[in-house]
Formats: C-alpha cells, sequence, structure tokens
C-alpha cells in the first residue's frame, strides 16, 4: 500500500539504539509474535513491512484471535510465555483489557522516554496515556483511538434506489420500507454481541440528552433519570418498528453483522471509525472476500446517528484508545518486542501508517491521514467526510466510550439492553436495575 511510503524520513523519532545492537530497553534484531484482534489481516501484515524497513534483522509474527476468543487465548498463554512476545490490551474491561492483564505487561515508561525524550507525555493523545497506565507504570503503547457514534451506509445501494441518508426517525423508517420492498436488510446489528449494543444506546442517550449517558457510567446522574429512560424507550423502538433487523439479538456484530454489510446485503450498520479502513479497495476487497461477495468494493460513508429523539442533538461522537501493544514480562525477547511496541506507537512512520490506515485516530498527535497517499474507492464521494470525520473526532476531550465503565457495570448494561430489545424487561425497569447494580459497585 501506498500509504506505508509515507514520511520516509524518521530521523529523531524511531526508537533509538546503540551501536552494539541494544540499549538499556530496545534490541535490534530477535523474533517476536505479536498477539491481537485488530485490525486484523492485511492491515497489520502491513505495518509489520513498514516496520522492517526500519529494523529488518526483527522478524515479527501477527497472531490473530477474534474479539470474542482473545481473553480466553492469552490468559494461558501469558502464563506459560507459550509463544508470545507483544499482545493488543484495550482499556475497558474486555479484548485484553489492562486492569486485567496489564499486571503481565512491563513499564514502558523508559523506552518512551529514550524515543520521545523527557517531554513524551506531550507528545501523544493524553487519552492513550492516561488509560494504558496502571498504578504509574506505562503498561502499553496506544497505536490510537476510535470513536463510535456514527453509522456506515452503503452509498451504491443508496443511489440503486434513489435513497438519501436518514436523518430522523420518519426518514429512516421510509429508507427501510423501501429496502426491505427490494430484499435489501436496510440496518443490520449484531445485538447478540453486548458491547456494540452499548455504543447505540449511548448514541441515543446523546440525542436524547448530550453528555448524560457518560455522567450515569460516572454515577453523577442516576440511570433512572427521564433522559436515559426515554433513551431505552426509543432503542426498545428500533426494535418493533422494524429498523433492527429481524433475529438481531441471535446475531454477532462480527461476522455476521459485518459480513452482512460488506456483501451489500444490508445497506446500513452501526460501526466507529475502525470502519475507515474499508474506504481503502484493497482492504474492502479482503473484507468483502471473507464475506463471500467477488463484487468490486462498494461506496461506504459515515453518517451521524438519526435524530430518532427529534431534539436536533445530531453528531455525538464517543471514543477511547483502541488498543495498545503491551510486552510480556515473560517474553524471551523484550529488546525486539519493546522495539517494535514502541515503534508502531511513538514513530512517525509507525504512526504514519497507522493513521493513512484509516483504522485509527493516532495517537501521536503531530501525525495526520496524508491523504495525497491514501486510495480510497471513490475519492470524490469520501474525501471530503472523511476529513471531516477525523477532525472532528480529533477534537473530542472528554466523551469516552468504554473508559469509564466498569466489567460490572458493562455486563448490566448489556443485559439490560437484552431484556429490554426481547421485551422481558420495560425501560423503567431495566434502568432501575442499572441503578442497583451501580449502588451495588459504588
Amino acid at each position: 500500500m501506498v500509504a506505508l511510503a509515507a514520511c520516509a524520513d524518521t530521523s529523531g523519532s524511531a526508537p533509538s539504539a546503540s551501536s552494539d545492537g541494544g540499549s538499556a530497553e530496545m534490541a535490534t534484531s530477535g523474533e517476536i509474535v505479536w498477539w491481537g484482534y485488530t485490525p486484523g489481516s492485511p492491515v497489520n501484515e502491513q505495518y509489520i513491512a513498514a516496520f522492517n524497513e526500519d529494523y529488518p534483522d526483527i522478524k515479527v509474527t501477527w497472531k490473530q484471535t477474534s474479539i470474542a476468543d482473545y481473553d480466553a487465548a492469552i490468559r494461558p498463554a501469558l502464563g506459560n510465555n507459550t509463544g508470545l512476545d507483544v499482545y493488543q490490551m484495550s482499556a475497558g474491561s474486555a479484548n485484553g483489557g489492562v486492569a486485567v492483564f496489564g499486571g503481565n505487561a512491563i513499564d514502558l515508561t523508559p523506552a518512551v522516554e529514550e524515543a520521545l525524550g523527557p517531554d513524551w507525555k506531550d507528545k501523544l493523545s493524553p487519552t492513550g496515556v492516561n488509560a494504558l497506565t496502571v498504578d504509574g507504570e506505562l503498561k502499553a503503547l496506544a497505536a490510537g483511538a476510535v470513536f463510535s457514534g456514527t453509522i456506515w451506509i452503503d452509498q451504491d445501494l443508496f443511489d440503486e434506489y434513489g435513497l438519501s441518508a436518514p436523518t430522523d426517525w420518519e426518514s429512516w423508517k421510509n429508507v427501510c420500507q423501501t429496502f426491505e420492498a427490494n430484499g435489501v436488510t436496510c440496518f443490520v446489528q449484531g445485538a447478540g454481541q453486548g458491547a456494540f449494543n452499548i455504543d447505540t444506546i449511548h448514541a441515543i442517550a446523546d440525542n436524547v440528552s448530550p453528555g448524560t449517558f457518560v455522567k450515569a457510567t460516572r454515577g453523577e446522574v442516576p440511570w433512572t433519570d427521564a433522559s436515559l429512560v426515554e433513551a431505552f424507550g426509543l432503542w426498545k423502538k428500533l426494535f418493533d418498528e422494524g429498523i433492527m433487523q429481524p433475529g438481531a439479538l441471535g446475531m454477532m456484530q462480527y461476522p455476521e453483522a459485518n459480513n452482512a454489510f460488506m456483501s451489500q446485503k444490508a445497506a446500513m450498520v452501526m460501526m466507529g471509525t475502525w470502519y475507515s479502513q474499508y474506504l481503502i479497495p484493497d482492504v474492502m476487497r479482503s473484507a468483502m472476500e471473507a464475506a463471500g461477495s467477488t463484487k468490486d468494493p462498494f461506496t461506504m460513508l459515515p453518517i451521524d446517528f438519526p435524530d430518532i429523539a427529534g431534539t436536533g442533538n445530531t453528531g455525538s461522537l464517543f471514543g477511547d484508545v483502541d488498543y495498545g501493544q503491551g510486552v510480556s514480562k515473560n517474553s524471551a525477547n523484550k529488546g525486539a518486542a519493546t522495539t517494535f511496541a514502541v515503534w508502531l506507537g511513538t514513530s512517525e512512520k509507525g504512526q504514519q501508517a497507522i493513521a493513512d490506515s484509516l483504522n485509527l485516530i493516532p495517537a501521536l498527535k503531530s501525525v495526520t491521514p496524508n491523504w495525497d497517499n491514501v486510495t480510497l474507492v471513490n475519492p470524490d464521494a469520501q474525501e471530503a467526510p472523511m476529513k471531516d470525520l477525523v477532525q472532528r473526532a480529533s477534537a473530542v476531550t472528554d466523551a469516552p466510550r468504554f473508559a469509564t465503565i466498569n466489567a460490572d457495570m458493562n455486563q448490566a448494561l448489556m443485559d439490560a439492553l437484552a431484556k429490554v430489545a426481547a421485551g422481558d424487561a420495560t425501560p423503567e425497569q431495566a434502568t432501575a436495575e442499572l441503578q442497583q447494580a451501580q449502588d451495588s459497585v459504588g
């Protein structure tokens, strides 16, 4: 990918090494295994290829698991040191959450200071640094952040049926009626995978009353607040009035909902900025093939979550560091592993590769996508909306996605949303149960 050739001059930004082939924290040769779940092949291999331009004597092998299986897979590997040197950690309670798996990682602070200098914190997004620091130790280096609140649409399907992106409840229903009449699923969500349901209720809640959802996660507003009860009612309405596809509660977001959208069987899907990577033809083609489609890449665009509450409060974005690279304390190749983690999270070349893959908002503040080097499926339609999305996401300062939701409340939220969707609890009952859960965990 031409994007990976950007910013070839990385003097002063790549991890340093002494003339004897290494330093106190880093090495310039070795073999390491990198475990993770995102963004997946072929993007991770492209990151490795760019890294090897600077460090040809460090062999990196990417080992991918599914999101659902990741925690169970890395737990024994970390304990037994079975082929794991670098591993992805999230800021949340799942997907290698740093609160759970950070104890297995070394402190990367000395290596980052070596790479960026004593003012390194000023050069990196505080979102990533704060979220991946445990007891004063930097347990992982953020690759970048992701933001949710957007819906992605298949513009080719919208054009085929002469439709415009929905902006409110009525236009969304009308769009869905047209798609369904033509055998196309209008909106697809894997409501059986609860984390993505939290994104949707957050977007709805911000539509009703901006910021109240985050305040509730912090204990500053009760879950029984009228605006949150209303949001849960609108969540239920998505199911009752046919916006959500039939059988949504029995479907996973990955791979099922993702595959439905990528195979163009569904016209809309609730995904965040991580989905931007599929604007790149080769990446989209790979995803489409995995979904069973042999068609050419299509034009997809991000839109704001529709104003289903009728408040005019639209365009909400909320996000966290997506993942960081930690180095296992049990690794036999800590030096090489540290070099890779620091390169990906702090060097201009590594961060430019991430920025130009359109998967994350980079952790290094000085880096943004180099649009001249980014190949899009349909640049005339996609470049302006993407520039706007990146700019808006970069400006978000205090709207976390999962960082303020602990493991107990994460499960309580997923349970409450599933009950409401299935008709097993009213919005009032579900929010009351959430408040009880909040009171019990403090």
